[in-house]
């Protein structure tokens, strides 16, 4: 990645601070997933209020991972729901990838 091309941001997941040097562009998008992410981890920890917060985010990217699975196995009729899923998927993966490296 070109210095030009990059900006970093920090995101909070899961009430966590990871900072992230991603693509421009991309930051739109990946505030979006960490949004969404965030979402779905409180709706877990409502739902199961004796689990922690990693329990609620492995089991966030659990369901995530399901509906990608039932995507690929054509599960979806849709297929415009297919396309936003695996794009949804795929930019989840890239947040993942930026906060590992």
């Amino acid at each position: 990645m070109e210095e030009k091309d990059t900006t970093n941001i920090t995101v909070l997941i899961a009430g966590r601070p990871y900072p992230l040097k991603i693509k421009a562009g991309d930051e739109a998008a990946i505030r979006k997933i960490v949004k969404e992410v965030n979402e779905k981890v409180n709706r877990f920890q409502l739902n199961y209020t004796k689990k922690d917060k990693q329990d609620c985010l492995s089991m966030a990217l659990l369901t995530y991972a399901v509906d990608l699975h039932k995507a690929q196995q054509g599960d979806s009729s849709d297929g415009e729901n297919h396309n936003d899923l695996s794009e949804k998927v795929q930019q989840l993966d890239t947040l993942l990838d930026h906060l590992l490296q």
